[in-house]
């Protein structure tokens, strides 16, 4: 809920950093969730890496307690109370622009940042299945395309660039909908009705960060984690393909990474998106825990109520503002949540 009262949120930003409302999260963590990072020089628009320069700076000068994210999810387990509020950051998928704009970045600050990789993007066996609608949207010359998919038949028609990511909005929407096989054959259908070329490799726009880059991160203050071999949504995968995404994933990043992370992220990470199968085949892999898309505190009573509840670790999107991060990191976020009795 966003506040409208400037009045009321400049007293809840300097509240944040203050540490009026740092009581409030003493069984509870704030983890960060980042994806891509602006990169003009090869075409990518993200977070401007200078305001999260400004947001670590103010935290390391507030003295927020920055913590690789393993480490909060043991403090959680284990009960450990800190005496200032424990924030984490992490990042989704191994894009190149992570590698090069956001590991330095954190690294300058000394904070530790965790990013889960889809090690067959990384492998350059694929490109994620998303920035494949997108290039198809953004390089057909048709403004309307009728495409017959198993999500039922769709046309999209637009006049202008906000026409046109409405019409790729809602047929990444349909996809996540579709079971895995089929999404891959809708976007290649797709493809053919906008008189599209898909190319075989990622274009830079759209490329991952190599294995040799993966590793030279880790030497600043990055760490990894495993986050599919090829980002499906997995609650529509078949439990073979379940147990694979995870279980090879997982070996690949071992086999690769200094020092891997046991944690792992769903694709896509609502509650729909994945299943107790998944959280077993975790538990089974004997894994710290696992993080989702979900709104809200990290909880030490989520991550202790039951076996599994380590693997449903909700997480913030970061908000790209200093007052914002505040705002969640410091607490006053945590008080909303009391307030409309929320857990």
């Amino acid at each position: 809920m966003r506040i409208r009262n400037r009045a009321l949120r400049r007293l809840l930003y300097t509240a944040g950093s203050t540490g009026v409302f740092w009581p409030l999260l003493r069984s509870r963590a704030t983890i960060f969730m980042l994806h891509r990072f602006s990169s003009p020089e090869i075409g990518v628009k993200g977070h401007d890496q200078h305001m999260l320069r400004r947001v670590l700076a103010a935290l390391r000068r507030e003295r927020f307690d920055l913590l690789p994210l393993a480490a909060v999810l043991e403090d959680l387990a284990t009960g450990q109370v800190r005496e200032r509020p424990a924030v984490a950051f992490t990042i989704d998928d191994g894009y190149l622009d992570q590698a090069m704009v956001a590991a330095p970045a954190f690294a300058e600050f000394d904070c530790p940042v965790t990013t889960f990789v889809t090690t067959g993007f990384l492998d350059r066996h694929l490109w994620l299945w998303w920035d494949r609608i997108d290039y198809v949207f953004e390089n057909t010359a048709l403004r309307s395309i009728s495409v017959p998919t198993a999500g039922g038949a769709g046309r999209y028609e637009w006049d202008d660039p906000i026409g046109r990511r409405a019409a790729y909005n809602h047929f990444t929407a349909m996809c996540k909908r579709l079971p895995d096989g089929a999404k891959g054959e809708a976007i290649d259908m797709l493809a053919e009705a906008a008189q599209v070329e898909l190319p075989i490799d990622a274009p830079l726009q759209y490329a991952p960060m190599s294995w040799d880059d993966l590793r030279h991160c880790e030497r600043m203050t990055m760490a990894f984690g495993p986050h599919t071999v090829t980002h499906p949504v997995l609650s529509r995968t078949s439990d073979v393909q379940s147990r694979y995404e995870i279980t090879e994933s997982w070996s690949r990043l071992r086999a690769e990474a200094v020092n891997p992370v046991p944690v792992w992220c769903y694709p896509n990470g609502q509650r729909s998106d994945f299943t107790e199968r998944e959280m077993r085949t975790l538990a089974d892999l004997e894994f710290l825990g696992a993080v989702t898309g979900e709104t809200g505190y990290a909880s030490a009573r989520a991550v202790r109520s039951s076996e599994l509840e380590r693997f449903c670790i909700r997480r913030f999107a970061y908000p790209d503002s200093v007052d914002e991060v505040r705002i969640l990191a410091g607490g006053a976020e945590r008080l909303k949540q009391i307030v409309r009795r929320e857990s």
